[in-house]
């Protein structure tokens, strides 16, 4: 049987073929071809799935309890123990950057989330709609732009109290102006498109034209912006966190361990800032590079010179 015959096999060296890849399932295919034509955002992809699944996995995968102290062992350099090291209170570096994952990502989605799922409807009525709801909308708009992001946050939790809840609303807000504005820009340009002309022409009513057409039709550019503050969100948490205003102890925040490390051990015991850094920086690079892939492969243009 020659090469050319064979019905599934993968040559020994080599890249699949075009027909040797139409053999495979589906979602074999999307994974082959995502990671030839996107490597760097597919190697970003599979950092964040990482990140994600210990931090759903942690209760199982952590060797440590996050929250236990161990004074004994305080500051306990990195050893078969404590793999990455312990903290001033004795507690497991490791257990803490795993916890403090999901801290990190639930509130840079959730915030994102907020930001989109707000912002997106509002921004095309704003487009769609024009006139005086236009006007008003991006006043208000204007108003929220012109406090600086991470000052805004700080003032809604100052205002609303430390805590989970209460840090991923406020990054949500930050978020949402530059969302309205974006969704705006898409509504004005798809509202002149044939389709949308053709659904007035049947008499469709306006929210039922903002609803079907207008917003699932402007979204692709919001959801790579939201990739984008993905990564932006987490950074905001540390910081609050950091700087005391995040998720409250002895909740595991990579903010917080960034500031407990620097607080007078940083030369003695530089792991404890330097483990929840690197982990900061590593799911703020894979969301950076997956939200770039995302761009490429939606904006048409990029993806007709591809």
């Amino acid at each position: 049987m020659t090469t050319t015959d064979r019905p599934s096999g993968i040559r020994t060296g080599q890249a699949l073929s075009d027909w040797e890849l139409g053999t495979l399932p589906r979602w074999r295919r999307r994974t082959i071809r995502a990671a030839r034509h996107y490597p760097v955002g597919f190697a970003g992809g599979v950092v964040l799935g990482l990140f994600i699944v210990a931090a759903v996995l942690a209760p199982w995968i952590t060797p440590h309890d996050p929250l236990i102290q161990d004074i004994p062992h305080k500051l306990a350099s990195p050893s078969l123990q404590y793999l990455w090291g312990a903290d001033n209170f004795g507690r497991d570096v490791l257990t803490r950057v795993i916890y403090g994952a999901r801290v990190s990502l639930f509130v840079g989605f959730a915030s994102v989330g907020i930001a989109t799922f707000i912002g997106a409807p509002v921004g095309v009525a704003s487009g769609y709609l024009g006139g005086i709801t236009d006007l008003v909308i991006q006043r208000l708009v204007d108003m929220m732009l012109g406090f600086p992001g991470l000052i805004l946050a700080m003032v809604m939790v100052v205002a609303l109290g430390a805590s989970l809840g209460n840090v991923t609303l406020a990054i949500g807000v930050v978020f949402l102006p530059r969302v309205v504005r974006l969704a705006r820009s898409s509504a004005l340009t798809v509202k002149e498109e044939p389709f949308v002309l053709a659904a007035h022409g049947t008499g469709a009513s306006s929210i039922r034209i903002m609803l079907r057409h207008i917003l699932p039709n402007s979204l692709a550019p919001v959801f790579v912006l939201a990739t984008g503050y993905l990564g932006t969100a987490m950074v905001v948490e540390a910081s609050l966190s950091y700087l005391g205003l995040g998720v409250p102890p002895p909740s595991p925040s990579w903010g917080s361990m960034i500031r407990a490390g620097a607080s007078g051990n940083l030369e003695s015991a530089p792991w404890l800032s330097m483990y929840p850094g690197l982990a900061l920086a590593a799911v703020v690079f894979s969301v950076s590079f997956l939200g770039d892939a995302l761009r490429d492969a939606l904006d048409p243009r990029l993806r007709g010179t591809s």
